[in-house]
């Protein structure tokens, strides 16, 4: 690892989904929008919203799909504690590319008698899903 290196460590409650792995920069997604941490970032933590966590390894930006939860910054350590996440290689694109239009379909549907939150949420889920898989840009 590099002297200017820090680590990150993500877990849900099922998994350790990446442990120490090297990283010099780590943009996460938090409530109010994004917060990039570099080396010796001050002590911190942080509500993490669904979106994208990225992290650059080597000088290429990885990515995460990351469903809430939170990240605590000290020593140059970053630990995310997500409710869940998935690294973008093991991102499954057709079923998440159907999450998305089930979700969709029912947020449309103005006669069902839905969970307007729940459908939300789940389209919030599958967009981040798929942006961190690669299928999406950034802004769809």
């Amino acid at each position: 690892m590099a002297a200017e290196a820090m680590t990150l460590t993500i877990i849900t409650p099922e998994h350790t989904v990446l442990k120490d792995a090297p990283t010099d920069a780590v943009v996460v997604p938090v409530v109010d929008g994004s917060m990039g941490i570099l080396h010796n970032h001050a002590p911190m933590v942080a509500n993490l919203r669904i979106g994208v966590l990225r992290y650059r390894q080597d000088g290429v930006f990885k990515r995460a799909a990351v469903i809430g939860g939170f990240m605590e910054v000290s020593h140059n350590r970053v630990t995310v504690l997500a409710d869940a996440a998935e690294l973008a290689e093991s991102i499954d694109v057709a079923r998440a590319m159907q999450a998305r239009k089930r979700a969709e379909a029912r947020l449309r549907d103005r006669k069902a008698n839905i969970d307007r939150a729940r459908a939300e949420a789940a389209l919030r889920r599958a967009l981040a899903r798929l942006r961190a898989a690669g299928a999406l840009d950034e802004e769809e």
